[in-house]
């Protein structure tokens, strides 16, 4: 089957006339006539009721028909984007981010993509996963990168990594020269973690309690950097993706297990909207930053 096949059978299906259609795709009506039973051939099927005076489509042509539209419109739009993507353009694209992802990947993503699309005006937030979703679907941003949501009926998620939780503690802390450490030898350590809010704390508390623990939680605060001032300060460790700890740091990273906390981080774009060129050249390019990243 070849994509004339199907133009050829929409064109078809829409004047219900061999010469009419013929005249519409710019081929003789033998052409056309020849093309049309070619493909009802491959399918084993009759797509269209033939007469001398009249053409109909017959009961499997009603039920091909809105399934070829539909392939030629998303084919149609994605030549459109591969064309796009090699001009230059012009707007504005509204992200929203994990902190993690702002440390590093995309900032550099950004960096890059004004190199390649100088007039495009790029806008980025750190926001909660719940807020994400919900500025998805009123329009205030147009792409998310976070963590897969638990309601996302009208939204798209498309995996860029998995990222590993890990301890993070002082070099001088009990836990810092272990190779691993399992859950269940937090119970009742102090510790500083992010607010109930955040999805990984949610993770979190999923994992302390099938491994059946509980640290002791001395202070919540909402931003990376802030947690990693306070792991230096008060001695206590943390939990946090290990892509969180910048490569400089002095504070140690180490394993957790039993169980291994992790957590699927990706694109997240709206299903009612569909990609602009430039949504679509911005998504490309950071999954392309990401992969180069993680490799390091």
């Amino acid at each position: 089957m070849e994509l004339r096949h199907l133009r050829y059978f929409v064109a078809l299906a829409e004047r219900l006339n061999f010469t009419a259609a013929a005249e519409q795709v710019h081929v003789t009506q033998p052409t056309l006539s020849h093309q049309i039973r070619q493909l009802e051939n491959e399918l084993g099927l009759d797509l269209f009721n033939r007469s001398e005076r009249r053409v109909s489509l017959t009961a499997a042509g009603v039920l091909f028909l809105p399934k070829v539209l539909e392939a030629l419109k998303t084919l149609d739009s994605g030549t459109a984007l591969l064309k796009a993507a090699t001009t230059e353009l012009s707007g504005h694209i509204r992200l929203a981010t994990s902190q993690t992802f702002n440390i590093v990947i995309v900032p550099r993503t950004v960096l890059l993509y004004k190199q390649q699309h100088e007039s495009v005006r790029v806008t980025i937030e750190e926001l909660t996963l719940a807020d994400m979703t919900s500025a998805l679907r009123s329009g205030e941003i147009d792409l998310a990168i976070a963590y897969q949501p638990t309601d996302s009926r009208d939204l798209l998620f498309e995996p860029l990594c998995d990222e590993e939780l890990v301890l993070v503690a002082r070099p001088d802390h009990p836990l810092a020269r272990r190779k691993r450490v399992r859950m269940i030898e937090l119970h009742g350590r102090d510790m500083v973690m992010l607010p109930p809010r955040f999805m990984t704390r949610q993770i979190l508390k999923d994992a302390f309690a099938s491994a059946g623990t509980e640290p002791n939680v001395l202070i919540e605060s909402g931003t990376i950097s802030s947690l990693l001032h306070l792991v230096r300060e008060t001695g206590a460790p943390t939990i946090l993706s290990r892509y969180a700890v910048p490569p400089d740091s002095t504070l140690k990273t180490i394993p957790l297990e039993s169980p291994r906390p992790m957590r699927t981080t990706g694109l997240i774009w709206s299903r009612e909207r569909p990609q602009t060129p430039i949504q679509a050249t911005f998504g490309a390019l950071l999954r392309s930053v990401t992969a180069n990243y993680l490799r390091r």
